[in-house]
């Protein structure tokens, strides 16, 4: 094993310790006390997480090097035990040490910030697509590749929320089917939004007359929740993001579920309208 290696699973399980238990709770929703990122639900989000330790290292890595240079030239350097101090005005050698050193780390830096930039802005051919409205507050799914049904999804109040995680709670959630490229389109009916699932690394704005996309792959079931990102308005706290990871066969009988249900819903909404509009022509 590298040295790299045994130092990123130093620095992940020092953060194991200081999260007070945290790899012992679920992993899908945020718990009390914890420090660090949620389990990694996607492949992306794994990249996230190693690309934070190695930064961690690095970062510990130059603080203490600079922290030793500075307590050599406090002791090496004092005017009790250098009483005739240096002339030197130049020093070549440290000149293009302080120059390449810093242009190295932040090589090694870029290397896999820009894979990782890559991997999730070059979206790969996906399975589904899923598209996501951001309203004030809530959030509406549309599923054309499977009916063109859509509902809404709104949060769940205290006494309404049951075992469901407070202010992430929702009455209805987006389905998806684990080891399934998704394909997420995201917009906003009114002002700005941002649409963020901290599990899967994911993080798009929702902008009105815009549409974004982004991605992702869950690689294992589970309820995972995250809520919007955006200071969208008075209610921002309360239009969180509850996506069901299911398997392919639970995926597909929530299909024709959601065909069914929604369709009298729209219907049912049809025949209000209709009833409005001859009502105002009668008038």
């Amino acid at each position: 094993m590298g040295l790299f290696s045994k130092l990123s699973k130093l620095g992940v399980s020092l953060t194991a310790f200081f999260a007070m238990g945290m790899a012992a709770a679920l992993a899908s929703q945020p718990e009390e006390w914890q420090i660090g990122f949620q389990e990694a639900a996607t492949e992306n989000m794994t990249m996230i997480t190693d690309f934070n330790d190695f930064l961690l290292i690095l970062m510990a890595a130059i603080s203490v090097i600079v922290l030793g240079l500075m307590l050599y030239v406090m002791v090496r350097f004092n005017a009790k035990a250098n009483p005739q101090p240096s002339k030197t005005t130049h020093n070549t050698l440290v000149e293009v040490i302080w120059t390449v050193v810093p242009i190295v780390i932040l090589v090694v830096i870029a290397i896999p910030s820009f894979r990782l930039l890559y991997f999730q802005r070059e979206i790969p051919q996906a399975e589904m697509t899923v598209k996501a409205v951001g309203y004030q507050w809530y959030w509406g799914y549309e599923y054309p590749d499977h009916g063109d049904f859509a509902f809404d999804s709104l949060m769940l109040s205290d006494e309404e929320r049951g075992d469901q995680p407070r202010l992430l709670a929702t009455d209805t959630a987006m389905v998806v089917p684990v080891d399934t490229t998704v394909r997420v389109i995201v917009t906003a009916a009114d002002v700005l939004h941002a649409f963020a699932m901290p599990a899967f690394g994911l993080k798009m704005d929702a902008v009105p007359g815009r549409l974004n996309e982004t991605w992702f792959k869950a690689e294992r079931t589970g309820t995972f929740y995250g809520q919007c990102s955006e200071l969208c308005g008075i209610r921002h706290a309360f239009m969180p993001i509850r996506i069901e990871v299911v398997e392919k066969a639970e995926f597909a009988a929530w299909v024709e579920e959601a065909k069914n249900e929604y369709a009298e819903i729209d219907n049912a909404d049809a025949m209000v309208a209709s009833a409005e509009l001859e009502d105002a022509a009668r008038q």
